[in-house]
């Protein structure tokens, strides 16, 4: 029987002051030394994914990463510098019990911040 776990994010970008909408996010299971890519998935309009990440069968106890292409949102939205400082923000996390984890990024072209939300 699957619990009720589930795994959501959402990004802002703190630059513009709005939802990172197209931001494109790869999800990844760490296992020792190497991870395995999950899902690939795209932020909407609000900022966040249209389903959670894992939920149900798929949500399980362990080590997860999110990767944040940063990078590639702000030069699609034509954000120029002369050298980006983020490209790809890695979010590595863990998962320990079944329940609801949220993991906002707050993010700019030079700074990024997350926390465990709810």
């Amino acid at each position: 029987m699957a619990g009720s776990g589930r795994l959501t994010t959402h990004v802002l970008d703190t630059m513009h002051g709005k939802p990172a909408r197209g931001m494109r996010l790869d999800l990844l299971y760490v296992h020792g030394d190497h991870t395995h890519h999950i899902a690939e998935s795209f932020t909407n309009a609000d900022g966040r994914v249209d389903q959670p990440l894992l939920e149900g069968e798929q949500f399980d106890k362990g080590i997860f990463e999110i990767q944040f292409h940063v990078g590639q949102y702000f030069e699609r939205l034509g954000v120029e510098l002369e050298n980006p400082f983020l490209d790809v923000v890695p979010i590595r996390f863990s998962i320990g019990e079944d329940s609801h984890y949220h993991v906002p990024l707050l993010v700019s072209p030079f700074a990024y911040s997350t926390y465990r939300g709810s």
